[in-house]
């Protein structure tokens, strides 16, 4: 699907706040809601907006620490270890990298004990992990949400 500028400034001010308004979001990038609320249906259908979430205080809900596991596998199908990965309580994230590890997954549990748990115990005994390396994350920034940054895209 072809994104123009107006398709990338909707991405843009739902990926800063997801809970606008059609009306909202249609004042934002200048036209109407009729067209805005046509572009966000086509967005959501073609795929590109897969879903309007909340980001969370991890703290603010008992997630006291995060680490970052380095995960390099044997002999495993990717797709049903990044599923098992997926699955395991705490785990928010999973990217399958290249070069010389497999996996990043981020993990955020209510202490070191659940944290250990789940890397020691149940992500190193799925089959086909050979070895975690852990990083706890001491603290953390936001980037730039999808979109924001339309200056650089390639505008159609």
């Amino acid at each position: 699907m072809q994104l123009d500028r107006i398709d990338r400034a909707i991405i843009s001010e739902l990926s800063q706040d997801s809970r606008l308004s059609v009306r909202a979001v249609a004042e934002r990038v200048h036209i109407s809601r009729t067209a805005t609320n046509t572009r966000i249906n086509r967005l959501v259908e073609s795929g590109i907006l897969k879903s309007f979430g909340a980001k969370v205080d991890r703290k603010a809900i008992g997630l006291n620490v995060t680490a970052i596991v380095i995960i390099t596998v044997g002999d495993a199908p990717w797709p049903e270890l990044a599923s098992s990965l997926a699955a395991l309580p705490f785990v928010e994230n999973v990217l399958a990298v290249s070069g010389d590890i497999d996996f990043v997954v981020t993990v955020s549990a209510p202490d070191n004990d659940s944290l250990s748990d789940v890397i020691m115990r149940r992500i190193r005994a799925l089959p086909g992990v050979l070895s975690t390396r852990s990083h706890l994350v001491l603290d953390s920034r936001d980037g730039t949400a999808p979109g924001v940054a339309q200056d650089v895209w390639p505008i159609s």
